[in-house]
């Protein structure tokens, strides 16, 4: 008791017997000589609990809302809800695998945690799959503002068409926006001061779900566009998503992208490179507090994903497009509040970049210079050269999304599935879980899990890029 108290926990603070135990062993004095290595405790978070709340919900938020009622239209509101509870189940579960491990070796950095179960080989594995994946992110929300930037300008200027001015250019504003926006945050020494922006970026959400739901009793079914085309988007959309019911909602319904929606319900909530950095600047931290900052999270974008793709399924029913937006500016291209919509997704996608950021540069960090104390110069450096390669694969590559679904497909169910799993059936000691026991059973089936799920999303984008077409609804 006197060493839980001297290290800062106690029963109470939601560490079991084994985390507690693993933790009193780690944090023993070391011999003299003898290098200790750098453990959570050496550093005392700040962030208090709902900011972290906001970090960690702004880190899960990801583009795919945008997709979620198209994918919603192809599996029926109760399959897509069956999806997405267990999807969410599953999620807290891999983070319970992660902080489970961290309080038994005393680490909360990713990468750490691949070095403790695999060596220098898992280290490298960990912090390359967390750049890949955070680039894949990075680039997809810059993609949103290089498209949609240039629309809500031009809006407000009150032109219908691009007339080819400067500001108008999506490359241009990009380069505008990562420059006096996304770069300033991203220098900032700790992840925690982000809070603030990270609670804005979700309030700009919030004002998207709300919009949705009052578009909902303002939008009649079926369609008629400004143009009175009605019949070639009900054509159009029957190809897309491939149903001719345009208004009757479907409570379970199985089509040829149905499969394919699984992969892009998974990939939402995709926020595990985030958790350990939060975790290690959370005040007070503790498993147990750590892992009710996930359940909150988790549980409100829960609630988030479900009501905005169910009152835009409900909205334009068999007719909604894979972009949710897109639908909208078929009834109206210049209604006001899609407009303010628009901004605001653009606005929380912005403020999102900087977030994803961080555990890039940590993931650098601890392969480039794993020793060395915190320097501003190799901290800005890396956040320059991040955003400018970014920023070069938004402008230059224009088939960017097959190579991002790729990436995709192969980092996403590592970082949720395969490596929570296998660190903890590695880090977790024989003496206290043998191999055999229920947890550790669990968790390499976890694992497995993860396996299937990169298979299943890989093979339906051969069959993408076979058949030439792209079924994907949005990606995280």
């Amino acid at each position: 008791m006197e060493l839980q108290k001297m290290n800062g926990h106690n029963r109470e603070d939601g560490f079991d017997g084994l985390d507690a135990l693993a933790e009193q062993e780690e944090f023993l004095p070391h011999k003299t000589g003898i290098k200790k290595e750098n453990l959570f405790t050496d550093f005392e978070g700040k962030t208090s609990f709902g900011m972290s709340i906001f970090n960690l919900s702004n880190a899960i938020m990801g583009s795919g809302i945008l997709g979620l009622a198209f994918a919603m239209s192809n599996t029926g509101i109760i399959l897509f809800l069956i999806l997405l509870l267990s999807i969410a189940i599953l999620s807290a579960y891999s983070i319970h695998l992660l902080l489970k491990s961290a309080g038994v070796v005393g680490i909360r950095a990713y990468e750490q945690l691949g070095n403790r179960a695999f060596g220098a080989p898992g280290k490298m594995l960990a912090a390359i799959i967390i750049t890949i994946h955070n680039i894949g992110a990075m680039s997809s929300y810059l993609f949103i503002v290089k498209s949609e930037l240039p629309l809500v300008i031009q809006s407000f200027l009150g032109k219908y068409e691009n007339t080819g001015e400067w500001f108008l250019n999506g490359n241009y504003l990009i380069m505008i926006v990562s420059v006096l926006i996304i770069l300033p945050l991203s220098v900032m020494k700790q992840l925690g001061y982000l809070g603030y922006t990270s609670g804005f970026s979700l309030s700009c959400m919030v004002f998207f779900l709300i919009s949705v739901i009052y578009k909902k009793f303002n939008i009649p079914c079926p369609l008629v566009d400004v143009n009175h085309n009605m019949t070639h988007t009900a054509h159009y959309n029957t190809a897309t998503n491939g149903t001719d019911d345009f208004c009757k909602a479907k409570l379970f319904t199985t089509n040829s992208q149905t499969a394919y929606t699984i992969p892009i319900l998974a990939f939402a909530f995709v926020c595990h490179p985030e958790v350990l950095p939060i975790y290690t600047e959370l005040r007070d931290a503790t498993k147990k507090r750590m892992q009710a900052v996930a359940n909150i999270s988790i549980l409100a974008m829960f609630v988030m994903y479900l009501l905005t793709a169910l009152f835009g399924y409900l909205t334009f029913y068999g007719a909604v497009e894979s972009e949710l937006l897109h639908t909208y500016s078929q009834v109206d291209p210049l209604d006001v509040l899609v407009l303010c919509v628009r901004l605001a997704v653009l606005v929380a996608v912005t403020l999102t970049v900087p977030v994803v950021l961080f555990p890039i540069r940590r993931a650098l960090l601890q392969i480039l210079f794993p020793a060395k104390p915190f320097n501003w110069l190799v901290h800005i450096a890396i956040a320059c050269c991040l955003i400018f390669v970014v920023n070069l694969l938004v402008i230059f590559v224009p088939s960017i999304r097959d190579i991002f679904g790729l990436i995709g497909a192969t980092s996403a169910p590592s970082l949720i599935f395969i490596l929570p799993g296998t660190f903890y059936v590695r880090i977790v000691p024989e003496d206290k879980e043998p191999f055999l026991s229920r947890p550790k059973i669990q968790a390499a089936c976890f694992a497995a899990l993860g396996f299937i799920f990169m298979i299943m999303s890989l093979s339906f984008i051969i069959i993408d890029w076979v058949t030439g077409e792209s079924r994907s609804g949005g990606g995280h």
